[in-house]
């Protein structure tokens, strides 16, 4: 059912690393977001694929992760994603990538999930750094960078009350809290 897959595509952060993710799986996650819709069809979007430990550590060495927990500077060695996808943007194509990338990320994120992976987008990267380190072309710029991995933590989600907090938070079990805004309190008519 679309609304469990959808429950469980949550933000994971701790994965066991030592899970390889093949480079057809990947591949295959791409081949969900190319199927997907693109604004006039222009299918401006790139990816680039990792799941090397060399490619891995340079990937992660860009990136931010988790703003609301601020005493936390991402997942230690042994925890960290096993992959990453990679969603650039071709501005020789277009100039500007719409929403293409949201609806690419979500396909890869929910293939991810119905295979038992979990994953997290991050948009916190250092991009010039990243573009170098991986030798990108110039004209393909980094909108996104999707971490993958067989999740390590478990996240829930909670009613969060009207002027409440929506920050995620994590209890001293390690359990990920995410409160979500109630259906009727985002509906207006």
């Amino acid at each position: 059912m679309i609304e469990d897959l959808i429950k469980g595509n949550r933000s994971y952060r701790r994965f066991y690393q030592e899970t390889a993710i093949s480079r057809d799986t990947l591949t295959g996650l791409v081949n969900l977001a190319r199927l997907s819709a693109s604004g006039a069809n222009l299918q401006p979007l790139k990816y680039f694929l990792a799941h090397t430990p060399q490619q891995n550590e340079a990937i992660f060495s860009c990136l931010a992760w988790a703003a609301y927990l601020k005493d936390w500077p991402g997942p230690p060695e042994g925890e960290r994603p096993s992959a990453y996808i990679i969603i650039l943007h071709d501005r020789e194509i277009s100039q500007d990538p719409g929403v293409d990338h949201g609806i690419a990320a979500q396909s890869i994120l929910l293939g991810a999930r119905e295979q038992g992976l979990g994953g997290c987008l991050l948009g916190s990267i250092q991009r010039d750094r990243l573009q170098e380190l991986l030798a990108l072309p110039p004209q393909h710029q980094i909108l996104l960078v999707i971490a993958l991995g067989r999740p390590k933590e478990t996240v829930v989600l909670e009613a969060a009350e009207p002027g409440g907090s929506i920050k995620y938070w994590r209890d001293a079990e390690g359990v990920h809290h995410v409160p979500k805004r109630r259906l009727k309190d985002i509906i207006l008519n």
